[in-house]
């Protein structure tokens, strides 16, 4: 019941914070149900003034004023621009997750309960004022007995209800979004939501983050590319993750950069380098490189390094995904069409009933006024955004993977032009990717790749006879069925012929009968009973004459 009335509380002030900002306005009037029509022709929120900010504005500022799911899950919604009008996306790109802190004393008591001592034992110093906090928890600074500096991650107290409550409510909206908003279909607002509900709710375990920091620290060991701050495990749980605390310039403060003398071409061509390899060697990327996880190391400023945190969204491609999108990118450098679109057939993201003539013609209209402009203007991931919207009219389900990839590349290439303006990113992708492809394929990438799957096939081969005479067997079987049914088919066609046989002789025999009745005797139908004994021998001669042979016969 408490549970209900805290929704109900809730859903009464979406509806206001909605009514305030004017939200009613993106819905078409004509096309609601005639109850909300009338209620919103009667609500309070039309005596005031037409508003004046932009939608994106007003949707901004209500998620804002909704708190810190609304703020995150608008976050998420800017990075659906292959969904969003692009003015309404880049308005929801502005949404800052700055959330006020909890409680000093619940964040110790979270920590205690999770590791079981009182903070004082557990590190040599610990900082109660918290160093930053974001919608789903909170980070402290401190130091272990050993003398590592390291910061101490705390999940919100009692987020998960709330988070839980709040999506129940998205879902209706969805639905209503869905159902009424002009092209709301085509938003798939149910499926962005459901998008939401696992990001959000994988983000409250934080060692499934740590898990993946340590992964990421391990595919970038000794690389000067990028560092992950190491996870202290025996302080890590559920709620609470401990790692080391890093030190770095953030990556959007340029005057600070180029105060070091800072390479920014480098940096910006070695943000583009990491996208790619964790993508394509790796198959395992951070999601979520916004510039507030993005720090550098200008230590030695010729050479700097960038340090990446907050790891709880990881993406990744399976292999086929890979070697796919790799050609697929290819191909639009070299503007071959007919290839991309052939791309996109043999890997299932488009129906294999996709006529590749229509869908290569839909590309190059999109990609053509593009091109003609300078390359290093050409938006790396809007391009893409613009192919997946293309390939939306054929249907193509766009998996969750290939969306948090382009999101990554927006994420990317936006911090790379921030850095270096002149930043080209053709130039340096496509290398990468036509050696990605040669080395897939080299005889040392071969020998590589049957290394790996030998023991499989070794552990297999023994069972290899008997898994032959298995399937050799359900082959015969699987023959010998068909012969029966083929057969059973024969039969019911000759039980249906028999039938239809048998119908129509005593059709036959009734219309002969009353027909030789009726000449031999002209009294009619009416006497027929009467009829002589002359009559019904005619009958029965008319009826052998007619008969049927048994079609089996």
């Amino acid at each position: 019941m408490n549970f209900s009335f805290s929704r109900a509380r809730r859903a009464v002030k979406i509806l206001r914070v909605a009514g305030r900002h004017r939200l009613d306005t993106f819905f078409e009037s004509e096309q609601l149900p005639g109850w909300l029509r009338l209620a919103f022709r009667l609500s309070p929120w039309r005596l005031g003034p037409a508003p004046s900010q932009s939608p994106g504005v007003r949707l901004r500022m209500s998620l804002e004023e909704l708190g810190p799911v609304f703020i995150k899950f608008g976050q998420i919604l800017s990075t659906r621009r292959d969904l969003l009008p692009p003015e309404l996306a880049e308005e929801l790109a502005k949404l800052q997750d700055k959330v006020p802190p909890f409680p000093e004393q619940e964040s110790v008591a979270i920590i205690e309960r999770a590791l079981g001592k009182p903070v004082a034992e557990l590190f040599a110093s610990f900082e109660a004022k918290p160093l930053a906090s974001a919608s789903v928890a909170q980070v402290h600074g401190a130091t272990l007995k050993s003398g590592e500096q390291v910061v101490v991650k705390v999940v919100r107290p009692g987020i998960e209800p709330i988070i839980r409550q709040d999506l129940a409510l998205l879902y209706t909206l969805a639905r209503l979004v869905e159902r009424y908003l002009p092209d709301g279909r085509r938003l798939r607002p149910v499926e962005v939501v459901s998008d939401y509900e696992i990001t959000i709710l994988d983000e409250l375990d934080l060692s499934r983050e740590a898990a993946n920091a340590s992964q990421l620290r391990r595919n970038f060991e000794d690389s000067p590319l990028v560092y992950i701050p190491q996870v202290h495990w025996d302080y890590t749980r559920h709620n609470v993750f401990v790692m080391e605390r890093i030190s770095g310039i953030p990556v959007t403060d340029i005057e600070a950069l180029k105060a070091r003398g800072t390479d920014l071409k480098l940096l910006a061509e070695r943000g583009v380098e990491i996208f790619f390899t964790q993508v394509f060697r790796d198959s395992f990327f951070h999601a979520d490189m916004h510039p507030g996880n993005i720090f550098v190391d200008a230590t030695v400023p010729s050479d700097p390094t960038y340090i990446a945190v907050d790891c709880a969204i990881i993406g990744s491609l399976s292999d086929s995904d890979q070697y796919y999108l790799a050609r697929n990118l290819l191909a639009i450098f070299h503007r071959d069409y007919h290839e991309c679109a052939q791309l996109h057939v043999e890997c299932g993201w488009v129906p294999p009933q996709t006529r590749v003539q229509d869908f290569e013609s839909a590309m190059r209209a999109v990609c053509e006024p593009v091109f003609e402009r300078p390359l290093s203007e050409i938006s790396f991931g809007q391009l893409l955004i613009y192919l997946f919207r293309t390939a939306r009219r054929f249907d193509m389900e766009v998996q969750p993977s290939l969306v948090l990839l382009q999101k990554t590349l927006l994420n990317i290439e936006g911090l790379g032009r921030q850095l270096y303006p002149d930043l080209n990113l053709w130039d340096t992708a496509q290398p990468y990717l036509e050696r990605w492809i040669q080395e897939r394929y080299s005889p040392q990438s071969l020998f590589r790749r049957l290394q790996r799957h030998a023991p499989s096939w070794l552990e297999q081969l023994p069972a290899l006879p008997d898994a032959v005479l298995e399937n050799l067997q359900h082959a015969r079987d699987a023959d010998r069925q068909l012969v029966n049914q083929r057969q059973r088919v024969v039969e019911l066609q000759r039980q249906q012929q028999r039938e239809t046989a048998r119908r129509k002789r005593h059709l036959i025999a009734a219309m002969a009968c009353v027909g030789a009745a009726a000449v031999a005797y002209p009294g009619g139908l009416a006497l027929l009973s009467q009829a002589p004994v002359l009559s019904w021998v005619l009958g029965g001669a008319a009826l052998v004459l007619v008969w049927p042979r048994d079609p089996e016969s």
